[in-house]
């Protein structure tokens, strides 16, 4: 039988009260539950002025009654357990004194993005973000989130370097956070022990089938799909292009590796030959082309112009990112992620996680728009 929320916030006061200080995570193995729930016990119980919480543990107050005039805990009866700046939903949380950790693996393109909705949230919010990297090619998530740790903070926004399909153990560790946490463009596996944490990214499927529609409504019948395969954002993409083929009736075509397969990362198909193959298809009657990203969809343009290919006269080219995307000759039809709202909402929702609410998990998928200029 599951254990309703006074109960278990009554056993976690029990607990409290016997140890003295107690870590979070330490808590919840004691008592047998999620690392999730038990935060989000603590944080309502912090909030109605039952426990004091510093740098992942909690303990009593130094002052101040255990309870109500009722005997019950103050601030609890209503239905959904929501008290103070958490209630209004529709209004910004209160993060004054906070500070949030923000990890993401790359900086100077679609991440800053991000991080200036976040960083603006937070001001609002009087909150302050705190900034660190785990590069795509380091893979050392774990060791930046301890570091980030060591700095005090409240709660967490994670960018994790996973791919989707990943071994569910590879986010194991997150269930163990002594803070909040919500994933940024990321989703853990269904059923891994971090599937529980709150998650806030860009329906980039969605996205494909904006600009295949886009492109399906000008008469074209097949989208040839370049894209790299390095990262989440490049697999959705892919996932998205197979899915909308298949929704709007379209040739499938074979996708083009913008990163030769085996190689690291940093290692870029040569443009030259990606733009030989897209001439190659236009002799096949294939003239529209998805890029992902704005990087290589940039540097097609003059390169397609040398093999006697004008666009959008002779091929349509539609991006993906919308970074750099306006600032090519001629500016390139893109799909635009929701980068900033995704940045603003996984900084909301933190801040509301932090402050007392029954709220259950969020994974919140933020639509991309279709932002249509002259490359087709």
């Amino acid at each position: 039988m599951a254990v309703s929320a006074e109960n278990r916030r009554a056993r976690i006061l029990e607990v409290v009260r016997e140890l003295g200080t107690v870590r979070v995570a330490d808590l919840a193995t004691r008592l047998g539950m999620p690392t999730v729930t038990v935060r989000r016990d603590v944080a309502t119980l912090a909030e109605a002025g039952l426990l004091r919480r510093s740098h992942g543990s909690v303990t009593l107050p130094d002052t101040g009654a255990a309870g109500s005039a009722g005997g019950g805990l103050p601030g609890l009866a209503g239905p959904a357990g929501v008290t103070g700046a958490a209630a209004g939903a529709s209004g910004v949380p209160d993060g004054r004194g906070r500070v949030i950790g923000m990890m993401v693996p790359t900086v100077g393109s679609y991440f800053d993005e991000i991080i200036d909705g976040a960083r603006s949230a937070a001001t609002a919010a009087g909150a302050r973000l705190v900034l660190g990297i785990s590069p795509y090619e380091a893979r050392d998530d774990r060791g930046q989130v301890a570091r980030t740790l060591e700095s005090g903070v409240d709660g967490l926004l994670l960018t994790p370097n996973w791919l989707p399909g990943g071994p569910a153990e590879e986010s194991d560790w997150l269930s163990g956070l002594p803070v909040p946490a919500v994933l940024v463009e990321r989703r853990a596996a269904p059923g891994s022990a971090a599937a529980e944490l709150d998650a806030v990214g860009s329906d980039h499927r969605h996205g494909v089938l904006l600009a295949l529609r886009h492109l399906a409504g000008l008469g074209h019948r097949s989208v040839l799909l370049a894209a790299r395969n390095d990262t989440w954002t490049a697999h959705e993409v892919r996932t998205g292009y197979a899915e909308a083929v298949r929704t709007l009736g379209l040739e499938a075509r074979p996708p083009l590796d913008l990163h030769h397969p085996g190689s690291s990362p940093l290692t870029p198909t040569d443009p030259e030959w990606v733009a030989d193959q897209l001439a190659i298809g236009a002799q096949e009657g294939v003239r529209a082309v998805l890029v992902h990203n704005d990087r290589d969809a940039i540097q097609l343009p003059p390169l397609l112009r040398a093999r006697g290919l004008r666009v959008p006269e002779d091929i349509a080219l539609v991006s993906y990112d919308d970074v750099f995307a306006a600032l090519t000759t001629p500016p390139l039809t893109a799909v635009a992620p929701p980068k900033r709202a995704v940045g603003a909402v996984a900084l909301d929702l933190l801040l509301r996680r932090l402050g007392p609410t029954d709220l259950p998990a969020h994974h919140i998928g933020l639509l991309p728009t279709l932002k249509v200029r002259a490359s087709c």
